[in-house]
C-alpha cells in the first residue's frame, strides 16, 4: 500500500492542463480563466460626478453664498459639450461627465435655483465629489489573473472592463462507467439481492461542481466483453472513472479485463480509510482512476483524487483544503491507515466544533449527505481529548 500524498502526487502528475477556448461572458459563471484578462478601457473612462448638484470651478464658490450662471446640464450618458468660464456652472447628475473647466461639485441640497442663476450656499472644494478617470481600474490593468474559477462578482468586473468573452480552460471531460451485475437505476426494476446504483450521481454532481464535464457510459455488467468495451466508448475521455470492480473478489475485474487492451497499472491500494482498494493506471493513453464500489469510499477518494486531477486540468492550484477543528469528544489512536470520519462540523464560540458519528461504515450514504466534514486522522495518530484540536476536510463544495 502506498501513501494518500504519494498517491495524489503521482495521479496529479498524470495530467496537463487542457486547451483553451474561449467562452461568452454570460456562459462563463464557473469556467476557469486561462490567461489573465486585461480592461478594455479605464472605469470611469472620464471624470464624472458622485452626486446630483452643479459642477463648477472651485475658485468661483471657495466663499459663499455665491450665485453662478448654469450655462447647460450634465445627466449620465449625455455629457455637456462646452467649456465651463469663469462665474458658471453646469447642472449635473450622478455619473455625469464633469465639463471642462470644473473641478467641483455642489450637491444640490446646497444650492437655491432661480431661472438660469444658482446660489452656492456650501463652499466649493476642489475635486470634492469628483470620481476620477480610472478610479477603478485603468486600461491594461489586469482585473482577474489567470487560474481563477469565475465567480458572479468576477463576471461583473469583466464586463465593467469591457470584455465580451473570456479565454478559459476547456472542461475536463470524465467517462464515468459503474461496474455490477447488482446494479440496476433508480425507479427500474430491480435485480434479486440487488441494490440500485446511486454513486453515479454523486459523482456526476461531484465532477460538474469542479468543472468536468461527464460522459455518462451507465451500469456495465461484470464480464470482461462489457469492460473490454470502455477504450471505444471513452476515446474522447481526458480521464475514465470506473465505480466497482476495484477489489480482490472473484468478481473484481477492471484491471484483469481491460489488460489485454492496454491497461498498464500504475499503482493498487492505499493506506487509507474508506478507499484502501483504489486503481490508478493508464488504459492506452488516458489515464484510469478506479473507484471503490462502496458509495461513501467512492466519493472520499473523487475528493481526495480526482478533485485534484480536475484542478490540475484546469490549471488552477491544487490544495488539500484542510483545516482544523475541535473534537468535541474523545477519538482512539489511529491504526496503520489514513482514516476520513464523517463527523458534524458548527461554528460556536468563534471556533469549528466536529464530532465524529458513530457508526462509520463506507455503504451508509445517509451519514455522508449529513457530514460537514471528514475529520483527517493520520497513521497512528495518537489518541486525541475533547477540545484537542484535528484537522478536517470541509464537504461545502459538494
Amino acid at each position: 500500500m502506498i501513501s494518500v500524498d504519494e498517491a495524489v502526487q503521482r495521479i496529479i502528475s498524470a495530467f496537463a492542463t487542457t486547451q483553451t477556448e474561449t467562452a461568452p461572458l454570460k456562459a462563463a459563471l464557473g469556467r476557469v480563466l486561462a490567461e489573465d484578462a486585461k480592461a478594455r478601457l479605464s472605469q470611469p473612462p472620464a471624470p464624472v460626478s458622485a452626486m446630483d448638484g452643479y459642477a463648477v470651478s472651485a475658485s468661483d464658490a471657495a466663499s459663499v453664498p455665491a450665485v453662478l450662471r448654469v450655462i447647460g446640464s450634465s445627466p449620465a450618458g449625455h455629457p455637456y459639450e462646452g467649456t465651463l468660464g469663469k462665474g458658471e456652472a453646469v447642472r449635473i447628475f450622478t455619473g455625469g461627465v464633469v465639463p471642462e473647466g470644473a473641478d467641483a461639485i455642489v450637491i444640490q441640497e446646497d444650492t437655491t435655483l432661480d431661472g438660469d442663476q444658482v446660489t452656492i450656499r456650501g463652499p466649493a472644494k476642489p475635486h470634492r465629489h469628483i470620481r476620477k478617470a480610472g478610479l477603478d481600474f485603468v486600461r491594461g490593468d489586469i482585473l482577474v489573473r489567470a487560474g481563477r474559477k469565475l465567480g458572479a462578482r468576477d463576471l461583473a468586473l469583466l464586463a465593467a472592463g469591457d470584455l465580451p468573452t473570456v479565454p478559459v480552460r476547456r472542461r475536463p471531460r470524465v467517462a464515468l462507467a459503474a461496474t455490477g451485475d447488482e446494479l440496476s437505476p433508480p425507479g427500474s426494476l430491480h435485480k434479486p439481492g440487488g441494490i440500485v446504483a446511486s454513486s453515479g450521481y454523486g459523482l456526476s454532481g461531484m465532477i460538474e461542481i469542479w468543472g468536468g464535464e461527464v460522459i455518462d457510459l451507465g451500469i456495465l455488467p461484470d464480464n470482461a466483453d462489457a469492460l473490454a468495451t470502455l477504450p471505444e466508448r471513452a476515446k474522447s475521455a481526458d480521464v475514465i472513472v470506473t465505480m466497482g470492480g476495484a477489489s480482490v473478489g472473484d468478481h473484481d475485474l477492471v484491471r484483469s479485463a481491460l489488460q489485454p487492451h492496454g491497461f498498464v497499472l500504475d499503482f493498487w491500494k492505499i493506506a487509507m480509510r474508506p478507499g484502501k482498494p483504489l486503481i490508478f493506471g493508464r488504459l492506452n493513453e488516458t489515464p484510469l482512476l478506479g473507484l471503490p464500489g462502496n458509495p461513501v469510499s467512492s466519493f472520499v477518494c473523487a475528493i481526495l483524487f480526482l478533485k485534484p486531477a480536475l484542478a490540475r486540468m484546469l490549471g488552477e492550484t491544487v490544495n488539500a483544503g484542510l483545516r482544523t477543528a475541535r473534537l468535541e469528544g474523545a477519538l482512539h489512536a489511529n491504526d496503520v491507515r489514513q482514516d476520513y470520519l464523517r463527523a458534524s462540523l458548527a461554528f460556536r464560540d468563534g471556533e469549528w466544533w466536529t464530532e465524529p458519528f458513530a457508526v462509520q461504515d463506507s455503504s451508509m450514504q445517509s451519514a455522508f449527505a449529513a457530514a460537514g466534514c471528514l475529520i483527517v486522522r493520520a497513521p497512528q495518530a495518537p489518541a486525541a481529548q475533547a477540545g484537542d484540536r484535528v484537522d478536517i476536510l470541509p464537504l461545502d463544495d459538494i
